[in-house]
């Protein structure tokens, strides 16, 4: 039976304003909705994690089953978030099901149209051909007075804050060390 948008909306307003009365009548839902995530988790391994979205590290715990993830949500043992995410920290597990997702290295060749698949491996050596070359061209060892200064203008490093600091440690001395000076983070808390 097709439903027009009208129909439907009608119909959805009266269950809400049925379940509204009820709430006002003092029904709490909060045990029917504390046995329904129960009952969605009850079998699943809980493995604390960290929101990968920005510098705070609000805690979550993963949910997984047979190695699939079924839920992630805030960490109430968390001394800083307490259990609560914001908005995009709350759509993780939405993000890591998304059938859109990029699960696959794509390249598009200088002239082409389409996208292909590549490897990772070749992915990863075609990266640092490219900064290599774009070193070499643009390396300058001396200013024209003389001034010494190692470096390249040509390459941009952008750091993350969801970056551990180990990790952003190293991506630091790896450009500084390549002679780039145009080294971001935004992480800023």
């Amino acid at each position: 039976m097709a439903l027009s948008r009208r129909e439907f909306v009608q119909a959805s307003a009266g269950a809400g304003t049925a379940l509204g009365s009820l709430v006002g009548l003092g029904l709490s839902l909060k045990p029917a909705t504390a046995r329904a995530q129960t009952l969605r988790i009850q079998e699943a391994k809980a493995t604390p994690s960290v929101c990968p979205y920005c510098s705070v590290g609000c805690a979550t715990i993963v949910h997984t089953i047979e190695g699939e993830i079924v839920n992630i949500e805030g960490d109430p043992r968390s001394p800083h978030n307490e259990g609560c995410l914001c908005p995009k920290g709350a759509a993780i597990y939405q993000l890591h099901k998304n059938p859109n997702r990029a699960t696959k290295v794509l390249h598009r060749r200088p002239g082409a149209t389409e996208w292909e698949e590549v490897d990772l491996d070749w992915a990863m050596d075609r990266v640092a051909e490219l900064v290599q070359r774009t070193r070499d061209e643009t390396f300058v060892e001396r200013l024209s007075d003389g001034t010494l200064v190692n470096h390249t203008t040509a390459i941009f490093s952008l750091g993350g804050a969801t970056l551990d600091n180990e990790w952003n440690h190293l991506q630091q001395k790896l450009m500084r060390g390549l002679g780039i000076v145009a080294i971001e983070n935004q992480a800023r808390i």
